[in-house]
């Protein structure tokens, strides 16, 4: 299950942009581990909408992407 919600209660210093970002203005993330599970938001919009998902379900989204790269 998943929680879409706009209000962050997760310390700033808790959030870290992708290794892949460029910082150029790409899409972007940045990620949050926190005890209610893992944030996700947009890097280029913070204040916007934070997703948060159960740990598991983060940990199999890493495991597709790092699949498909080379």
């Amino acid at each position: 299950m998943s929680v879409q919600h706009t209000e962050s209660t997760v310390p700033v210093s808790a959030w870290f942009t992708s290794s892949y970002s460029s910082g150029g203005g790409g899409e972007c993330v940045e990620v949050a581990a926190a005890v209610d599970g893992i944030h996700i938001r947009d890097s280029k919009v913070r204040s916007g909408p934070v997703l948060t998902v159960a740990p598991e379900a983060w940990a199999g989204l890493v495991r597709l992407a790092a699949d498909q790269t080379l």
